[in-house]
């Protein structure tokens, strides 16, 4: 095979020969010193790779550390939300990928955790070394680049990225995607005359418009997986769950009810009966469970590696803010998926926008 081929990433398919060359793009010294990294102003971008077609990156390596210089280590804590990682295929006229560079690799609210699923892990120490395996097929050419909206403090920035290039290009391979959203706060209802039970779980949502949108992609695809994180805005002695919010994916348009319609926030991200201890799996995982009565910071993680979910021409992924939609949160999320050029168009939000609440 002189393309992507046929291979399967399984033990047992390693011994099939292949064609394809592998190769790295890093920030090696090419003094021969050990400065091997890239240091960023704030404000600066820098392009990381530009490599040619036909090809599949395989392998993103990276780590971030902040000067702190004449500043408080304390200022500007929340950098893994001012940096953004940038990809684009193929000199396409907008980027595939732009996600604040600590949500692509799993963990909202700017923070790290030592994790590790099939796809994307925060490794030792403390997290910071960040991996992704999602492969990145590219027919003519892909451009790496990290944007800095830093405002005071420089970056110094370790990293790899692995690729293989291919003879010819396979026509059936999709584009990776990767998208950053947020609502803060979700437009919830006030509990006003209502009992505890009847705001969390109380009320009717019959349409789905209301929910807080994942993912809203037009063309043909499929949705691999998502991050979704959740700030507990509500302060309150009563109970506090921020859950009850029923997943629904809608392909290629259809109405309400739609075929993929879910039963809770928990379940499906695969976890049950309100979650507080933190877990990680392959395809699903909570690495930051909340603070007692599920206070503060949540993560959570669910990758369709097994059950990629295909669309023809649309899908919107959606879940309620807690049950009927009730509850004012801060949610934020990444989605990913693949699906063939061109693609919508999508932004970022400002970076004042992207700031994590203190906890």
């Amino acid at each position: 095979m002189s393309g992507y081929g046929t291979f399967g990433s399984s033990l047992r398919d390693l011994p099939r020969l292949r064609q394809s060359k592998r190769g790295r793009v890093s920030s090696w010294d090419r003094t021969g010193g050990n400065t091997d990294n890239i240091r960023l102003q704030p404000g600066e971008s820098r392009e990381l790779a530009r490599l040619t077609g036909p090809g599949a990156v395989t392998h993103i390596w990276c780590t971030v550390a902040v000067e702190d210089g004449p500043h408080r280590a304390e200022v500007e804590g929340d950098y893994l939300r001012r940096l953004v990682l940038k990809i684009t295929w193929d000199d396409a006229a907008h980027p595939s990928v732009l996600v604040p560079l600590g949500d692509f690799f799993g963990i909202g609210h700017g923070r790290t955790e030592n994790f590790v699923s099939a796809p994307l892990q925060m490794s030792p120490q403390d997290g910071k070394g960040f991996n992704c395996w999602f492969a990145m097929p590219f027919a003519e050419g892909a451009r790496f680049e990290l944007i800095s909206e830093m405002s005071l403090k420089p970056v110094i920035f370790y990293y790899y990225i692995d690729y293989e290039q291919y003879r010819q290009v396979d026509p059936e391979l999709g584009y990776f995607h990767a998208q950053w959203r947020r609502e803060d706060p979700t437009d919830g209802v006030e509990q006003g005359d209502q009992t505890n039970d009847e705001f969390l779980f109380g009320g009717i949502n019959l349409d789905g418009t209301g929910n807080y949108t994942i993912l809203e992609a037009e063309g043909r695809g499929h949705y691999v997986g998502s991050v979704l994180n959740v700030h507990n805005l509500r302060s309150t002695t009563d109970w506090n769950w921020y859950g009850e919010g029923d997943d629904m994916i809608f392909i290629d348009g259809e109405p309400w009810p739609p075929r993929l319609h879910g039963t809770g926030t928990e379940d499906y991200f695969n976890t049950a009966w309100c979650p507080s201890q933190p877990y990680h799996a392959p395809y699903h995982g909570l690495t930051l469970p909340g603070g007692r009565n599920w206070s503060g910071q949540v993560s959570y993680y669910r990758f369709h590696v097994e059950d990629p979910i295909t669309f023809d021409s649309s899908i919107r992924v959606s879940i309620e803010h807690g049950h009927a939609n009730k509850r004012s949160d801060d949610i934020s999320s990444v989605a990913y998926w693949y699906q063939a050029l061109p693609s919508k168009p999508f932004g970022l939000l400002p970076v004042q926008d992207r700031l994590p609440h203190p906890l």
